[in-house]
């Protein structure tokens, strides 16, 4: 018996490497946001030297968000079936090495090639690296102050891709925001092994479901791209409509293969979590106001004010301060105010900074308007982001980890997506009114009246949010602030 008990206190120790691990895996999440944004700085130069049709160009960040948005739940899943650590390496090698080959790339189809091999491997590391966390850090307090930090670092990475894309493009070149990534990713493949437990699958049998991961995987890419598509075609088009009908059937299909399969890729019990699918929900929803307020900041002060890609990354820092202020105030109170609270309170800062930002003039400055909006906007979306993060992990079993990982990036991701389609087509159909009835108008005039339905848009999106979470999320319950069952020591599952 005494045995048994040293034995049960020795698997109760907390990992003494847990911080190292938090490190390695918030530097490759780093990596990943730092990708899908920075490469917006860089269309201009991508596109002269390496001659894309106008058509063309924006695959470039299509591609990558099209694989990377369509893999992310069979990526979670398959960290389930085949031990975290190893998907992980495996997410980072692809990833590093898709870097190396989208700088050398020498046309447009290399380079979409690239794109779409990297947008692979940031879906196979994120979930994963989100599923380490929560099973590495066993005790509430603990886990909810890693996925704070995971969250700030994801409100750093996508500001300082304009920080950091400026100097790049301007100075040795666009094929340097890719050439970047190589040494986080050969550091991490790297110290792996060293800091990173590999995990048991918990299941008696790895039993796989193919045509599931086909289907899920079909409905997303197909969601994906209709929503890049539309901002270009219109919504009403057939090539907006057909994808969006065809992404509904696969995942009727997917949904009917699920409740069939013994050992499903997304065992249906799971959405009869009110916890779950609330932060699911509320997730799509900071997806959407969290890409949309710089999205459309960016085009207003690069287009109206005149401010260089530069000017404006160093501006929009007040965004990374206060998304990361945002993230560790929230990591620390909500599992004392509730799931429902907090994310409540961050949307409604969001929307209150697009309100100050709707303000915005032809004639604007930075203070007090940029400022103030994009202050209020990052306490919101760190609270908001890490609220829901929290919360689509509470009361999930350790083997199923990955997969809950995978459906909370999955709908972060849908949200960045749909996001941008929304905001683009009503900039763009406000700005076409408007000259309609004004045809001798300020061009600037023009863009202005756009931008701000616009931000009057991410009001109305932050006050859907608002009711998606006060009605699905709630306080957490006592048991999901229970210790955890930490993961098998390092080599238990090589």
């Amino acid at each position: 018996m005494g045995e048994l008990e040293m034995r049960d206190e020795v698997r109760a120790a907390p990992d003494p490497r847990r911080w190292w691990a938090l490190a390695l895996l918030c530097a490759a999440f780093f990596m990943v946001i730092l990708d899908g944004t920075i490469v917006l700085v860089a269309l201009p130069s991508v596109g002269a030297d390496l001659h894309f049709s106008k058509q063309g160009l924006q695959w470039v960040v299509s591609a990558y968000a099209l694989t990377f948005g369509g893999l992310l739940l069979l990526g979670g899943r398959t960290a389930d079936l085949l031990g975290r650590r190893r998907v992980f390496m495996t997410g980072v090698l692809f990833f590093t090495v898709a870097s190396l080959m989208c700088g050398l790339a020498w046309s447009p189809a290399a380079l979409l090639a690239a794109r779409v091999v990297q947008g692979a491997g940031a879906a196979i590391m994120t979930p994963t690296a989100l599923s380490i966390i929560s099973t590495t850090f066993t005790e509430a307090a603990e886990r909810n102050k890693a996925l704070g930090i995971w969250g700030a670092l994801g409100g750093i990475g996508a500001t300082a891709a304009w920080l950091i894309g400026g100097p790049l493009v301007d100075g040795p070149g666009w094929q340097w925001i890719f050439f970047i990534n190589i040494p986080f990713g050969v550091v991490a493949l790297a110290l792996s092994p060293r800091f990173l437990r590999e995990s048991e699958t918990g299941l008696a049998r790895q039993s796989y479901d193919p045509v599931g991961a086909l289907t899920i995987t079909a409905a997303l890419v197909l969601l994906v791209y209709a929503a890049v598509k539309a901002p270009e075609v219109g919504w009403g088009d057939a090539r907006t409509l057909l994808p969006l009908a065809g992404s509904a059937l696969f995942l009727a299909a997917f949904t009917l293969i699920e409740s069939r399969h013994r050992a499903p890729l997304l065992p249906l019990r799971l959405l009869r979590s009110r916890t779950l699918v609330g932060a699911n929900a509320v997730m799509v929803l900071v997806g959407t106001v969290a890409i949309g307020v710089p999205f459309v900041l960016t085009l207003y002060a690069q287009q109206v004010l005149g401010y260089s890609a530069l000017r404006f990354g160093v501006s929009s820092v007040v965004l990374a301060v206060g998304a990361t202020v945002g993230a560790i105030v929230g990591q620390g109170i909500v599992l004392k105010a509730g799931f429902r609270a907090i994310a409540a309170t961050g949307l409604a800062l969001i929307g209150a900074g697009s309100l100050v930002l709707a303000q915005l003039s032809v004639h604007g400055g930075y203070f007090p308007d940029i400022f103030f909006g994009l202050l209020l906007s990052g306490l919101g979306i760190g609270l908001s982001f890490v609220t829901a993060t929290v919360a689509a992990l509470a009361g999930i079993a350790e083997h199923e980890a990955g997969l809950a990982s995978g459906l909370s990036n999955t709908a972060l991701q849908i949200g960045t997506a749909l996001g941008v389609a929304i905001l683009t087509t009503v900039a763009v159909s406000r700005s076409t009114h408007y000259l309609t009835t004004h045809a001798d108008a300020n061009p600037l005039v023009v863009l202005n009246h756009g931008y701000h339905a616009a931000f009057l848009a991410l009001v109305v999106l932050a006050g859907i949010g608002i009711a998606l979470a006060l009605l699905l999320l709630g306080r957490p319950r006592t048991a999901e602030q229970k210790h955890l069952e930490p993961a098998p020591q390092a080599g238990a599952t090589d």
